[in-house]
């Protein structure tokens, strides 16, 4: 078993560290899935940035968290390491900005709401929104001159997109995918296409 496995002692209330976590599934699109008989947390695809997968726990002030991706032949890759480093690195960076939210100071004397105290800083993935479409406009330029570069950039535009579409700047994470789509798109037809005039030259 590869997986990225971290214990932190929060010491907070459990419908705070529910809370935090509902939002953080939502925000990165987890819908809850299972991984070869155990239940676990899914999102991503099979086709551009893999599937990732997450489970988490709290018990006694303690909370633990497991999270690993779909690696190849079906096996487990951990989030470390070169092989599908461009997929791991945001998936661990927004593992370790989740970290970063549980682990914040609570209001003193707050008002309540819903069993819930505010307020709370929460993952916002804006970042994430704002690379999407950095890499999108990217990958749709370099896919007329080096398709190669337009699929990996439009590939991690894609990822950084799905992980920005909950944030404060949904809209930028959604032209960021359409503007990643286009560019793998315009790739693969120029790949083609320049393969079609280097077989015509023989």
């Amino acid at each position: 078993m590869a997986r990225y496995v971290r214990e932190v002692v929060l010491n907070k209330p459990g419908d705070f560290v529910q809370f935090i976590m509902d939002d953080y599934l939502q925000k990165n699109g987890f819908i809850m899935s299972g991984w070869k008989g155990e239940p676990a947390y899914r999102t991503g695809d099979a086709a551009i940035e893999g599937y990732k997968y997450l489970k988490w726990g709290y018990m006694n002030g303690v909370f633990h968290l497991e999270a690993w991706m779909k690696g190849t032949f079906g096996g487990e890759w951990n989030l470390d390491g070169f092989v599908g480093t461009l997929q791991k690195k945001p998936y661990k960076e927004s593992l370790e900005q989740l970290l970063a939210i549980l682990q914040q100071p609570l209001p003193q004397g707050g008002q309540m709401s819903g069993g819930y105290p505010i307020p709370v800083q929460t993952v916002d993935n804006s970042g994430a929104a704002t690379m999407a479409l950095v890499l999108g406009i990217l990958a749709s330029i370099a896919g007329f001159v080096i398709p190669i570069v337009g699929i990996v950039l439009g590939c991690i535009g894609f990822s950084r997109g799905r992980m920005g579409a909950g944030s404060s700047k949904a809209g930028m994470a959604t032209a960021g995918r359409v503007l990643s789509v286009v560019g793998i798109i315009i790739s693969i037809v120029m790949w083609v296409f320049n393969f079609i005039v280097v077989m015509g030259m023989f």
